[in-house]
């Protein structure tokens, strides 16, 4: 061996083993399944692209997130951080004279430069829906159905639903008239719902009245249509009304869907990507630290590429739904057979009749006796089929 060859991998990158592969395939294939039965089509992008490509109004296109590197004519290309700009940047070149809405989906790996923590690494999947040239209450609607859907679909059962409108929270911020090093401190407080450090933050940057209490509005409000009247009432008057009254519709087409039990609201959900316009969502597992998945209205990126058309969506986050689903998904499958024997065209023949209904066949080519074949079997968690 030679000695000089590092057989660690980098930090934020690690080996997949087989039952999590497994796993994370078998999800894979029901998300994908799941998304067609809704009319959604499956396409691929890149794995890298021009580094342009992924700062269409995207904090993670920035340079301390990008996992960046020169081509040999000199330009920049970036790994993909996500999947919603490229898509969007496939659409403007290929499928711009195709009739709308376009109902696409997704599975890929994705590689953002951050910190690694649980169910979150450097290089992660994903699996995600986008709903292309379609506005208003009823789009808003089909894309948070189908996110909860698919949570249902996959065996999550203790999750909800938090529905925010970007619209009010970006406006809120942006009448705080701080420096942007300074809003990002309130944004990390919100994000966090550290109420303690808003609380000491609001108090160093002398926020009062009314934008300290829509501030805490923000931080707070939780719940119901009760919580949306609060909402209201604190913003009557505002530029935030109209948006707020589009979120209403959206919850109430919900409600009557008979999706309440899995939805709240929460105005304080802070996305990780800029160029959300509308309505936004995030689900949260019960004993998980960050959002299983999460999406919404993004009217304006597509603008950014040359074609204004509206746009919404969600991801799902594979690593982290399999820590929700506690590796559930990977032991559902049947046992197979290992079949072996002295004669190996009756042998091969023999698997391949088994492979017909669908099941695991391996052949053992190795094992002499029948003994030996029964221990590789049991090793291996097989049943058995020896010829003579």
């Amino acid at each position: 061996m030679n000695k000089n060859i590092n057989l660690q991998v980098p930090v934020g990158v690690r080996d997949v083993l087989p039952m999590e592969t497994t796993a994370i395939r078998q999800l894979e294939q029901k998300l994908t399944d799941f998304f067609y039965s809704w009319g959604y089509q499956e396409l691929m992008t890149p794995t890298f692209e021009f580094a342009e490509t992924f700062k269409a109004g995207s904090p993670a296109g920035s340079d301390d997130v990008l996992f960046k590197f020169i081509d040999r004519q000199g330009r920049v290309l970036a790994l993909r951080p996500e999947m919603t700009a490229p898509i969007a940047r496939l659409v403007v070149t290929s499928l711009r004279r195709e009739p709308l809405p376009l109902r696409l989906c997704y599975r890929a790996n994705v590689f953002r430069y951050e910190e690694p923590h649980a169910g979150r690494q450097r290089e992660f999947h994903q699996a995600g829906v986008e709903l292309i040239g379609a506005d208003g209450v009823a789009a808003d609607v089909e894309i948070i159905a189908l996110a909860v859907e698919t949570l249902i679909k996959v065996g999550l059962k203790d999750f909800r639903l938090g529905l925010g409108q970007v619209a009010v929270t970006k406006g809120v911020l942006n009448d705080l008239e701080l420096t942007p090093e300074d809003l990002a401190k309130i944004k990390e407080a919100l994000a966090k719902k550290d109420l303690v450090l808003l609380e000491r933050l609001s108090e160093e940057y002398k926020l009062t009245g009314i934008r300290r209490k829509q501030l805490e509005l923000l931080s707070r409000l939780h719940g119901g249509a009760e919580a949306l009247r609060e909402a209201q009432e604190c913003f009557s008057g505002t530029g935030a009304a109209k948006p707020l009254a589009d979120l209403e519709q959206v919850w109430q087409a919900l409600v009557a869907y008979g999706l309440e039990q899995w939805l709240f609201i929460d105005l304080g959900i802070l996305r990780d990507f800029d160029y959300y316009t509308g309505v936004v969502f995030e689900g949260y597992v019960s004993g998980l630290g960050a959002p299983v998945c999460g999406g919404g209205r993004y009217n304006d990126l597509l603008a950014q590429f040359g074609y204004p058309c509206p746009a919404t969506g969600f991801a799902v986050g594979l690593e982290r739904l399999l820590l929700a689903l506690k590796g559930s998904l990977s032991k559902k499958q049947d046992k197979g057979y290992l079949v072996a024997g002295s004669d190996v065209a009756a042998v091969l023949k023999k698997a391949q009749e088994i492979r017909q209904s669908e099941s695991v066949v391996v052949f053992d080519n190795q094992s002499k006796t029948r003994e030996e074949a029964a221990g590789q079997a049991e090793k291996r968690g097989l049943n058995l089929i020896w010829l003579e």
